[in-house]
């Protein structure tokens, strides 16, 4: 394998389980979870030019986010473009990843630059999210389409040595929703859309 030297960065430590949603809406009712936003999400991956990142675990992506209803303090704006990288697993048993990511102004310039770089779209996933926050970790309702329904749990940490108790604390947190830890999936929805034959290599215009 192509092994990739990573910059340091946020660490996102994550969880994520296949679940419909009703019953766990109630559990973070009964837990006074604090619902936040919900939003539509579009994620462009890329291809690189040069080296696969099928091979080395890396996933580059441009993201559009709307924003369907905002609880929060109501700052979020209604559309927003991000640009993400995601480095290899660096700790496969909570999906736990380095990732850099900033928001971009124009996302057609975004995009632009992006593929005269030689960048090439590969695939789109769309969801419907619904965020909450319980004890400073976020948990999220995803609706994927070609999929179906997901709940994930994360954090960010800024050191690995931070890892371990931020992964303990978020399968405690699955367990309080009723969810079993041992049964999460470390694929990405990305990869999940590639097995299922689901993954729409097709990008039309942001």
């Amino acid at each position: 394998m192509h092994h990739v030297s990573v910059p340091p960065g946020v660490y996102e430590v994550e969880l994520k389980c296949r679940v419909e949603h009703g019953d766990v809406r109630d559990r973070l009712d009964a837990v006074g979870a604090s619902r936040l936003r919900a939003v539509t999400q579009r994620d462009v991956y890329y291809d690189a030019p040069h080296r696969d990142f099928a091979e080395t675990d890396e996933a580059f992506r441009l993201r559009r986010e709307r924003v369907v209803d905002e609880n929060g303090d109501g700052g979020a704006p209604e559309r927003v473009s991000k640009l993400t990288y995601k480095g290899p697993l660096v700790e496969a048993e909570s999906k736990t990843r380095t990732e850099h990511e900033t928001v971009v102004d124009d996302e057609t310039e975004a995009r632009a630059i992006v593929e005269s770089l030689g960048f090439e779209p590969a695939a789109v996933v769309e969801k419907e999210r619904t965020f909450f926050e319980l004890d400073g970790y976020t948990v999220t309702l995803d609706s994927v389409s070609g999929l179906g329904e997901f709940v994930e749990i994360e954090t960010t940490v800024e050191s690995d040595d931070e890892i371990p108790a931020a992964r303990d604390r978020a399968r405690e947190l699955l367990d309080t929703l009723g969810l079993d830890p041992d049964e999460t999936i470390r694929t990405s929805y990305l990869g999940l859309l590639f097995e299922a034959g689901a993954a729409d290599g097709t990008v039309d215009a942001l």
